[in-house]
């Protein structure tokens, strides 16, 4: 998608599957806060096999994943990983958090490994 139809067009595809795909997940953070992101993130990485580190309050959650097990997986096998496959994190984090109390920002990645701090706040009003 990015190589014939540009990098906003392949963020512009990950909004858009985000915002149906983890429409439930969404209206859960309307509900319940970052809470609901935390326990998302916490079954996603069990599930994946991935260290991750969370911290969470009511006002700003941190998740630090030692590694991307996606990018370690193609590594492993030599498929090459795409040029921004970090968007995977930075626009879908951010889509989950559009029309809620809350922002979303990749403080670092790591494109070797895949690690990264993703930072999830509660907007100032």
């Amino acid at each position: 998608l990015h190589r014939n139809h540009g990098a906003d067009a392949g963020r512009d595809y990950l909004r858009q599957f985000t915002k149906t795909f983890y429409a439930p997940l969404i209206a859960d953070v309307n509900r319940r806060g970052l809470v609901a992101l935390k326990e998302h993130f916490e079954r996603t990485y069990a599930v994946e096999g991935a260290p991750v580190r969370i911290t969470c309050s009511k006002d700003e959650l941190i998740v630090d994943v030692e590694w991307c097990p996606a990018v370690t997986h193609m590594r492993k096998h030599g498929y090459p990983v795409a040029e921004l496959f970090s968007e995977t994190t930075r626009t879908v984090n951010e889509a989950l958090c559009e029309n809620t109390p809350f922002s979303a920002e990749l403080v670092s990645y790591d494109p070797e490994t895949g690690r990264s701090v993703q930072r999830f706040v509660r907007r100032q009003p």
